[in-house]
């Protein structure tokens, strides 16, 4: 398994992988247009196939922002979520990121299980944040409190 940057040629694949992770999926045009905004945009590939990606962003000055990360159901308890993370991570602290946020639904355990063992808190809950109404959990990382 390896990490590269997106490629135009990899948006369906990655859309397929959105679909089935989110039940609020962003659309294809929405994957896209992040593409070509100057978002960081990384994939994770296995003998060929693209088997997660992360989407990641400046958002303001010394703030980044984690818009996706997934990975294929079949490809996932191997340490390639984490590997993304990891990689998007550390191109942002050398934009000089210093503090890196998210948002996940406030019942997906696993989701935010995984954010806090990577070293995210959770900041503050947003009620009804998605469009079904549940709850979602602003979480951020201290950048500066990773070792190197």
């Amino acid at each position: 398994m390896y990490i590269r940057e997106f490629l135009p040629s990899d948006l369906a694949r990655v859309y397929e992988i959105e679909i089935n992770s989110f039940s609020e999926p962003y659309d294809i045009n929405m994957l896209k247009g992040l593409s070509n905004i100057g978002a960081g945009f990384l994939v994770a590939v296995e003998d060929g196939i693209v088997v997660g990606y992360i989407i990641f962003w400046l958002k303001e000055e010394n703030l980044g922002h984690i818009i996706s990360l997934a990975v294929d159901e079949k490809f996932r308890s191997q340490h390639i979520g984490t590997k993304l993370l990891i990689m998007a991570v550390n191109v942002l602290r050398n934009c000089n990121i210093f503090k890196i946020t998210l948002e996940v639904r406030v019942n997906n355990v696993v989701a935010v299980d995984f954010y806090k063992k990577f070293g995210f808190e959770v900041e503050r809950q947003v009620p009804k944040y998605y469009n079904d109404g549940e709850d979602a959990l602003i979480m951020y990382l201290d950048v500066a409190s990773l070792s190197n």
